[in-house]
Protein backbone atom coordinates (compact mmCIF):
# COMPACT_ATOMS: atom_id res chain seq x y z
CA UNK A 1 0.00 0.00 0.00
CA UNK A 2 2.44 2.38 0.67
CA UNK A 3 4.16 1.58 -2.35
CA UNK A 4 1.23 2.09 -4.59
CA UNK A 5 1.39 5.82 -2.70
CA UNK A 6 4.63 6.55 -3.45
CA UNK A 7 4.17 5.93 -6.99
CA UNK A 8 1.04 8.16 -7.30
CA UNK A 9 2.66 11.00 -6.06
CA UNK A 10 5.52 10.34 -7.98
CA UNK A 11 3.45 10.63 -10.78
CA UNK A 12 1.39 13.73 -9.99
CA UNK A 13 4.91 15.30 -9.41
CA UNK A 14 5.58 14.04 -13.24
CA UNK A 15 2.53 15.54 -14.58
CA UNK A 16 3.08 19.16 -12.52
CA UNK A 17 6.47 18.99 -13.56
CA UNK A 18 5.51 18.74 -17.08
CA UNK A 19 2.80 21.14 -17.29
CA UNK A 20 3.02 24.30 -19.41
CA UNK A 21 -0.66 26.17 -18.98
CA UNK A 22 -1.40 27.79 -22.64
CA UNK A 23 -1.88 31.45 -21.83
CA UNK A 24 -3.50 32.34 -24.96
CA UNK A 25 -5.73 29.08 -25.60
CA UNK A 26 -6.67 29.75 -22.23
CA UNK A 27 -7.90 33.35 -23.13
CA UNK A 28 -9.32 32.18 -26.59
CA UNK A 29 -11.96 29.56 -24.64
CA UNK A 30 -12.72 32.36 -22.01
CA UNK A 31 -13.62 34.94 -25.14
CA UNK A 32 -15.77 32.24 -26.61
CA UNK A 33 -17.74 31.48 -23.63
CA UNK A 34 -17.99 35.23 -22.92
CA UNK A 35 -19.21 35.52 -26.67
CA UNK A 36 -21.98 32.56 -25.89
CA UNK A 37 -22.96 33.64 -22.76
CA UNK A 38 -23.36 37.25 -24.26
CA UNK A 39 -26.06 36.02 -26.93
CA UNK A 40 -28.14 34.33 -24.31
CA UNK A 41 -28.29 37.41 -22.71
CA UNK A 42 -29.45 39.02 -25.25
CA UNK A 43 -31.94 37.18 -25.80
CA UNK A 44 -33.45 37.69 -22.62
CA UNK A 45 -32.19 41.26 -21.51
CA UNK A 46 -31.70 44.48 -22.96
CA UNK A 47 -28.48 45.17 -24.13
CA UNK A 48 -25.96 46.94 -21.97
CA UNK A 49 -22.65 49.28 -22.60
CA UNK A 50 -19.14 47.68 -23.91
CA UNK A 51 -18.30 48.72 -20.26
CA UNK A 52 -20.26 45.92 -18.85
CA UNK A 53 -18.88 43.40 -21.25
CA UNK A 54 -15.00 44.23 -20.49
CA UNK A 55 -15.90 43.76 -16.65
CA UNK A 56 -17.78 40.33 -17.36
CA UNK A 57 -14.44 39.33 -19.27
CA UNK A 58 -12.30 40.57 -16.16
CA UNK A 59 -14.23 38.71 -13.72
CA UNK A 60 -14.63 35.58 -15.85
CA UNK A 61 -10.07 35.44 -16.65
CA UNK A 62 -9.74 35.82 -12.72
CA UNK A 63 -12.36 32.60 -11.99
CA UNK A 64 -10.23 30.88 -14.50
CA UNK A 65 -7.17 31.85 -13.00
CA UNK A 66 -8.24 30.96 -9.17
CA UNK A 67 -9.07 27.72 -10.13
CA UNK A 68 -5.51 26.98 -11.68
CA UNK A 69 -4.10 28.26 -8.51
CA UNK A 70 -6.08 26.23 -6.15
CA UNK A 71 -5.42 22.83 -8.72
CA UNK A 72 -1.65 24.31 -8.39
CA UNK A 73 -1.61 24.45 -4.65
CA UNK A 74 -3.42 20.86 -4.57
CA UNK A 75 -0.39 19.45 -6.52
CA UNK A 76 2.25 21.11 -4.38
CA UNK A 77 0.41 20.00 -1.29
CA UNK A 78 0.47 16.26 -1.85
CA UNK A 79 4.51 16.39 -2.99
CA UNK A 80 5.09 18.34 0.09
CA UNK A 81 3.33 15.71 2.30
CA UNK A 82 5.50 12.93 0.44
CA UNK A 83 8.89 15.03 0.64
CA UNK A 84 7.50 15.10 4.16
CA UNK A 85 6.99 11.28 4.94
CA UNK A 86 10.47 10.79 3.08
CA UNK A 87 12.32 12.89 5.56
CA UNK A 88 10.12 11.46 8.56
CA UNK A 89 11.62 7.86 7.29
CA UNK A 90 15.51 9.70 6.89
CA UNK A 91 15.45 11.19 10.49
CA UNK A 92 17.81 10.52 13.10
CA UNK A 93 17.67 9.81 16.68
CA UNK A 94 20.56 12.23 17.15
CA UNK A 95 19.18 15.69 18.05
CA UNK A 96 20.39 18.44 15.82
CA UNK A 97 23.75 20.45 17.77
CA UNK A 98 22.67 23.80 19.32
CA UNK A 99 23.04 26.41 16.91
CA UNK A 100 26.68 28.09 17.23
CA UNK A 101 26.55 31.88 19.36
CA UNK A 102 26.50 34.49 16.84
CA UNK A 103 29.27 36.55 17.37
CA UNK A 104 26.97 39.46 19.53
CA UNK A 105 26.17 36.78 21.84
CA UNK A 106 27.08 37.94 25.03
CA UNK A 107 29.08 35.46 27.86
CA UNK A 108 27.45 34.77 31.16
CA UNK A 109 28.26 37.53 33.80
CA UNK A 110 30.71 35.79 36.37
CA UNK A 111 29.12 35.02 39.42
CA UNK A 112 29.65 37.96 42.31
CA UNK A 113 32.77 37.30 44.65
CA UNK A 114 32.31 35.17 47.50
CA UNK A 115 32.79 37.09 50.81
CA UNK A 116 36.00 35.34 52.65
CA UNK A 117 34.71 33.40 55.61
CA UNK A 118 36.69 34.36 59.03
CA UNK A 119 38.59 37.12 59.57
CA UNK A 120 41.62 37.87 57.29
CA UNK A 121 45.30 37.38 59.08
CA UNK A 122 46.32 40.64 59.50
CA UNK A 123 49.69 42.26 57.70
CA UNK A 124 53.24 41.47 59.13
CA UNK A 125 54.19 44.49 60.99
CA UNK A 126 56.90 46.76 59.05
CA UNK A 127 60.36 44.63 59.05
CA UNK A 128 59.16 41.63 60.42
CA UNK A 129 60.15 38.69 58.19
CA UNK A 130 57.80 36.97 55.98
CA UNK A 131 56.59 33.27 57.23
CA UNK A 132 58.87 30.28 55.99
CA UNK A 133 61.72 32.96 55.70
CA UNK A 134 64.74 32.53 58.14
CA UNK A 135 65.31 35.35 60.54
CA UNK A 136 68.18 36.68 59.88
CA UNK A 137 70.67 36.80 63.05
CA UNK A 138 72.25 39.87 65.43
CA UNK A 139 75.08 40.39 62.40
CA UNK A 140 71.96 40.07 59.68
CA UNK A 141 72.97 37.24 57.88
CA UNK A 142 70.96 33.99 58.89
CA UNK A 143 70.71 32.26 61.76
CA UNK A 144 72.69 29.13 61.93
CA UNK A 145 70.87 26.05 63.47
CA UNK A 146 74.68 23.96 63.99
CA UNK A 147 75.00 24.05 67.90
CA UNK A 148 78.12 26.24 68.74
CA UNK A 149 81.06 24.70 70.49
CA UNK A 150 81.12 24.82 74.15
CA UNK A 151 83.91 26.57 75.74
CA UNK A 152 86.93 24.97 76.94
CA UNK A 153 86.47 25.20 80.48
CA UNK A 154 90.51 25.43 80.75
CA UNK A 155 91.05 27.58 77.97
CA UNK A 156 93.52 30.41 80.09
CA UNK A 157 94.18 27.84 82.87
CA UNK A 158 97.86 27.96 83.42
CA UNK A 159 99.75 24.81 82.63
CA UNK A 160 102.00 23.24 85.42
CA UNK A 161 103.78 19.87 86.28
CA UNK A 162 100.78 16.33 85.63
CA UNK A 163 102.20 15.20 89.49
CA UNK A 164 100.84 18.64 90.69
CA UNK A 165 97.18 17.86 89.26
CA UNK A 166 96.65 13.72 89.04
CA UNK A 167 97.90 10.20 88.71
CA UNK A 168 96.99 7.65 86.30
CA UNK A 169 97.49 4.22 85.71
CA UNK A 170 96.81 1.81 82.86
CA UNK A 171 96.71 -2.05 83.42
CA UNK A 172 94.59 -5.25 81.83
CA UNK A 173 92.23 -6.58 84.30
CA UNK A 174 92.55 -9.61 85.80
CA UNK A 175 89.48 -10.76 84.99
CA UNK A 176 90.61 -10.87 81.11
CA UNK A 177 90.33 -14.07 79.16
CA UNK A 178 91.16 -16.29 76.03
CA UNK A 179 88.91 -14.55 73.66
CA UNK A 180 87.66 -11.17 75.80
CA UNK A 181 90.02 -8.15 77.83
CA UNK A 182 89.19 -5.32 79.53
CA UNK A 183 91.76 -2.37 79.81
CA UNK A 184 91.57 0.05 83.03
CA UNK A 185 92.94 3.03 83.58
CA UNK A 186 92.18 4.18 86.59
CA UNK A 187 92.94 8.29 87.62
CA UNK A 188 93.66 9.83 91.33
CA UNK A 189 92.83 13.34 90.93
CA UNK A 190 94.17 15.58 93.63
CA UNK A 191 92.20 18.64 93.36
CA UNK A 192 88.63 18.69 92.53
CA UNK A 193 88.49 19.21 88.35
CA UNK A 194 86.12 21.51 86.18
CA UNK A 195 87.41 19.68 83.22
CA UNK A 196 88.65 15.86 82.44
CA UNK A 197 88.96 14.01 79.15
CA UNK A 198 89.87 10.39 79.40
CA UNK A 199 91.08 8.31 76.07
CA UNK A 200 92.06 4.97 75.83
CA UNK A 201 93.82 3.53 71.96
CA UNK A 202 93.54 -0.47 72.25
CA UNK A 203 96.12 -1.12 69.48
CA UNK A 204 95.55 -3.33 66.46
CA UNK A 205 91.66 -2.46 65.90
CA UNK A 206 90.66 -4.74 62.71
CA UNK A 207 91.34 -7.44 65.33
CA UNK A 208 89.58 -6.19 67.90
CA UNK A 209 85.77 -5.38 68.47
CA UNK A 210 84.21 -3.11 71.18
CA UNK A 211 82.02 -4.80 73.59
CA UNK A 212 81.29 -1.94 76.32
CA UNK A 213 82.61 0.65 78.49
CA UNK A 214 82.02 1.83 81.99
CA UNK A 215 83.35 4.35 84.85
CA UNK A 216 83.36 4.51 88.54
CA UNK A 217 81.57 8.23 88.30
CA UNK A 218 77.76 8.95 87.28
CA UNK A 219 77.30 8.13 83.54
CA UNK A 220 75.29 11.29 83.09
CA UNK A 221 78.34 13.14 83.89
CA UNK A 222 80.55 12.17 80.79
CA UNK A 223 79.58 12.24 76.94
CA UNK A 224 81.36 8.51 75.28
CA UNK A 225 82.33 7.72 72.12
CA UNK A 226 83.77 4.87 70.54
CA UNK A 227 85.05 4.65 67.20
CA UNK A 228 88.42 3.54 65.39
CA UNK A 229 91.37 5.97 64.42
CA UNK A 230 94.89 5.41 63.05
CA UNK A 231 94.48 1.52 63.47
CA UNK A 232 93.34 1.93 66.97
CA UNK A 233 89.84 1.07 68.67
CA UNK A 234 89.44 4.59 70.44
CA UNK A 235 87.31 5.04 73.50
CA UNK A 236 86.85 8.75 74.93
CA UNK A 237 85.13 9.92 78.19
CA UNK A 238 84.33 13.94 78.04
CA UNK A 239 83.53 15.97 81.06
CA UNK A 240 80.02 17.82 80.41
CA UNK A 241 80.41 21.66 80.99
CA UNK A 242 79.06 22.31 84.52
CA UNK A 243 79.87 18.77 86.25
CA UNK A 244 83.12 18.31 88.96
CA UNK A 245 85.17 15.37 89.03
CA UNK A 246 85.84 15.20 92.52
CA UNK A 247 89.45 14.76 94.30
CA UNK A 248 90.18 10.97 94.14
CA UNK A 249 90.24 7.77 92.42
CA UNK A 250 88.39 6.83 89.73
CA UNK A 251 88.23 4.16 87.00
CA UNK A 252 87.34 4.40 83.61
CA UNK A 253 87.39 0.80 81.67
CA UNK A 254 86.87 -0.10 78.01
CA UNK A 255 85.98 -3.48 77.18
CA UNK A 256 86.95 -5.86 73.40
CA UNK A 257 87.05 -9.28 72.05
CA UNK A 258 89.98 -10.02 70.13
CA UNK A 259 91.56 -13.22 68.71
CA UNK A 260 91.81 -16.85 70.67
CA UNK A 261 94.89 -16.35 73.37
CA UNK A 262 96.71 -14.20 75.97
CA UNK A 263 96.86 -10.41 74.53
CA UNK A 264 99.54 -8.43 74.07
CA UNK A 265 99.12 -4.99 74.82
CA UNK A 266 102.14 -3.32 74.68
CA UNK A 267 101.04 -0.97 71.98
CA UNK A 268 97.78 0.09 73.52
CA UNK A 269 98.37 3.69 74.63
CA UNK A 270 95.62 6.37 77.32
CA UNK A 271 95.70 9.90 78.24
CA UNK A 272 94.23 11.90 80.83
CA UNK A 273 93.96 15.92 80.34
CA UNK A 274 92.30 17.76 83.60
CA UNK A 275 91.76 21.50 84.70
CA UNK A 276 90.73 23.21 88.05
CA UNK A 277 89.97 26.39 85.80
CA UNK A 278 92.93 27.81 87.65
CA UNK A 279 96.00 25.19 86.38
CA UNK A 280 95.19 22.20 83.58
CA UNK A 281 97.81 19.31 83.23
CA UNK A 282 98.21 15.81 80.72
CA UNK A 283 99.47 12.55 81.95
CA UNK A 284 100.31 9.80 79.58
CA UNK A 285 101.00 6.36 79.69
CA UNK A 286 101.01 2.55 78.75
CA UNK A 287 99.70 -0.42 79.87
CA UNK A 288 101.66 -3.23 82.07
CA UNK A 289 102.28 -6.77 80.53
CA UNK A 290 99.20 -9.01 81.29
CA UNK A 291 99.84 -11.00 84.69
CA UNK A 292 99.44 -14.24 82.35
Amino acid sequence: MRDDENDVRRQLRAAADAHRPDRERMLARVERGMAGRERTERRTRPPRGAGASWLRVVTATAAVAGVCAVAGYGVASALRGAESDARSVATSSTPDAPPAASAHSRAPAPPPPREPSGTPDAPPASGAPKSGVPKPGASGGPKSDKPSAPADPSRGARTVPAAELLWADGSIDPGSSTYWSQSDITVKAKKPLTALTVELRVARGGEVADTGNWRSLPAGDFAVTVTERDGSLLYRWTLRAGRTVPAGEHVFAGQYDHPEGARDAHADRYTVRASTGDERAEWKGDFAPSAD
